[in-house]
């Protein structure tokens, strides 16, 4: 599912790091070894079909590699 963000990345949470992420194998043969770390947040998105929502956010990121894979969890809010 394509989206853009619109606001920024709100109340951050680590939700697990170093080896309680079950994907840290593939993470460090993908983009490289790091103090990869499994965070959550809400923001507010526009979709490819053009709606708008707020969400939380789930992503990979390590330091010096940045954010990765960015996934939708749940749609909190539709906005119209």
């Amino acid at each position: 599912m394509y989206f853009d963000l619109i606001s920024p990345i709100a109340g951050i949470e680590t939700i697990a790091e170093g080896h309680g992420i079950r994907e840290l194998a593939r993470l460090r043969r993908c983009y490289g070894a790091g103090n990869w770390r499994k965070k959550k947040g809400t923001a507010t998105v526009r979709f490819g079909n053009g709606a708008t929502a707020v969400v939380e956010l789930h992503w990979y990121e390590a330091h010096g590699i940045g954010r990765r894979e960015e996934k939708i969890k749940t749609v909190l809010r539709v906005l119209p």
